[in-house]
C-alpha cells in the first residue's frame, strides 16, 4: 500500500543521506560516548546568541504578561518591526527600502516558499548553481515547478555563466543564488553576480515575463579576510532578497526570516501582495512574535565570528596536514572536501568507521564531494586530527 504521495517519497530518498548521518551519529553515540564522537553533519550553529538577545528575552518576560502581546498581528508582520527591519536592510543592501518592501517570514524557508508559490505556474523551472541545498528541489515541486541544476566550473565552484545561459529555457522562472554558499563556503564576487543578472535580464526580455533571481543569504554576515557580499537589490529589479537570523543571532529554532524586494520593481506592490498571500495560505500566517521581538532588538548584532574564524584555521589546518584536497570557505562553517578515490559514499563511512560524521557531496548534487559543518567546539576539531590522517592512508 502507498502511505505517502510520490514526490514525498522520492524527496525522502534524496534527504536521506543527511538523515543516515544522523542516525549514525546516535548509534556512535551511544557506543563510544559523545565526547568521543566528531559530528560535522549538521549546519546548527552552537555559538551563543549576542548579548542583544539575552536582553529581549528579558524584556519579553515582562511584556508576555500583558494582554493579546503574543496573539496574532497583520499577516506581514508588526509595522514597528518591518519598518526596522527596512532601515537596517537599506544599509547593509545599499538601497532604500520601506516596510512595505519586507515580509516577516517562517524563516528562509518559508520566504523561499512562499515567492515560489506566488510566482510559480505548473511546469515553471527553477534554476540553482550546483552543489546546492539539497531542499531547493522539493520547495520548487511544491508548488508543480521543476527543478534543474546547473554546473559550475571544476573544482572551484565559480558560477559557469555560460552553462547558465544555455540552462534558462521559456519555462524557466526563477535562479535560486546562495552566497555565501552552502555547502562550498564560496562567495561570488561582484563581477560574477552582474554576469549572472545579465544572463537574467536577457531572458527576461527575451520570454516576455521576468526571470526572478531569489538570493539566498543566511550567512551574508560569516565571511573571512575582509570578502565583500555583493548586494543584489540595487542591481535587477527582478531580485528578491531571502534571510534568516538562524545563524548570525543563533536563533535557528525559533524560525524568524524576511523577504525583501528590489525597490527597483514598480509593481513590486502586487508581487509582494501575492508573496504575503502566499505566506498565509501556506499555514504560516504570520511570522513568530516571539521572534520579530528578538530580531527588532538585536538588528545590528551577530554572534562572535571570531570564533568561527578560529575553527575555519584549525581545520584547515588538519585536513590540510592529513593530504586533503579543498579550498578553505571564504564564508559559512562549511569545508567541502575531494573525497579521496572519488568515491562520497565509501569515503565518509569510511570517515565514519573513525567516528567522523560527514555529508556525501551526492546529497548537494555533487558526488566526488563531501561537507564537513565546523560549527562544533574546538576540542572537536583537534580530537578528530587523528581519525581524518587515519581514514585518508586507509
Amino acid at each position: 500500500m502507498e502511505i505517502l504521495a510520490r514526490a514525498v517519497a522520492d524527496s525522502l530518498g534524496r534527504s536521506s543521506l543527511i538523515r543516515k548521518m544522523f542516525e549514525a551519529g546516535n548509534q556512535l553515540r551511544a557506543q563510544y560516548g559523545a565526547e568521543n564522537v566528531y559530528d560535522f553533519s549538521l549546519g546548527n550553529p552552537d555559538v551563543p546568541p549576542p548579548a542583544a538577545v539575552s536582553e529581549a528575552l528579558r524584556e519579553l518576560s515582562v511584556l508576555a504578561a500583558k494582554p493579546a502581546a503574543l496573539g496574532y498581528m497583520v499577516n506581514a508582520g508588526f509595522p514597528w518591526a518591518r519598518a526596522h527591519l527596512a532601515q537596517h536592510l537599506s544599509k547593509e543592501q545599499g538601497i532604500s527600502l520601506t516596510e512595505n518592501d519586507v515580509l516577516l517570514t517562517g524563516g528562509a524557508a518559508g520566504g523561499i516558499n512562499a515567492v515560489l508559490r506566488a510566482v510559480l505556474e505548473p511546469g515553471d523551472e527553477v534554476l540553482a548553481f550546483r552543489p546546492y541545498f539539497v531542499e531547493y528541489g522539493s520547495y520548487a515541486e511544491n508548488y508543480k515547478g521543476v527543478f534543474r541544476a546547473v554546473d559550475t566550473e571544476p573544482d572551484t565552484f565559480a558560477p559557469d555563466v555560460d552553462a547558465l545561459r544555455a540552462a534558462i529555457a521559456p519555462s524557466t522562472r526563477a535562479l535560486i543564488l546562495n552566497s555565501p554558499n552552502n555547502p562550498t563556503g564560496i562567495v561570488y564576487s561582484e563581477a560574477q553576480v552582474k554576469a549572472i543578472i545579465a544572463a537574467l535580464r536577457e531572458a527576461s526580455e527575451k520570454n516576455g515575463r521576468p526571470v526572478y533571481l531569489l538570493s539566498d543569504e543566511p550567512y551574508r554576515f560569516l565571511v573571512y579576510d575582509n570578502v565583500a557580499v555583493p548586494s543584489l537589490l540595487p542591481l535587477y529589479e527582478y531580485a528578491i532578497a531571502i534571510s534568516s537570523f538562524a545563524k548570525n543571532l543563533s536563533l535557528g529554532g525559533e524560525r524568524i526570516g524576511y523577504v525583501a524586494l528590489s525597490p527597483l520593481l514598480a509593481e513590486r506592490g502586487t508581487l509582494m501582495a501575492g508573496i504575503l498571500l502566499a505566506h498565509r495560505i501556506l499555514g504560516f500566517v504570520n511570522a513568530p512574535v516571539v521572534g520579530q521581538y528578538l530580531m527588532d532588538r538585536a538588528l545590528g548584532s551577530n554572534v562572535d565570528v571570531s570564533i568561527y574564524a578560529r575553527r575555519r584555521d584549525l581545520m584547515a589546518g588538519i585536513l590540510r596536514d592529513a593530504g586533503y584536497t579543498f579550498t578553505p570557505p571564504a564564508g559559512t562553517f562549511y569545508f567541502f572536501v575531494k573525497a579521496p578515490g572519488g568515491d562520497d559514499l565509501a569515503f565518509t563511512e569510511r570517515l565514519a568507521a573513525e567516528r567522523i560524521l560527514g555529508v556525501p557531496g551526492v546529497g548537494f548534487g555533487c558526488p566526488g564531494w563531501f561537507r564537513l559543518a565546523f560549527c562544533v567546539d574546538e576540542s572537536v576539531i583537534k580530537k578528530s586530527a587523528e581519525g581524518f590522517a587515519k581514514a585518508i592512508r586507509g
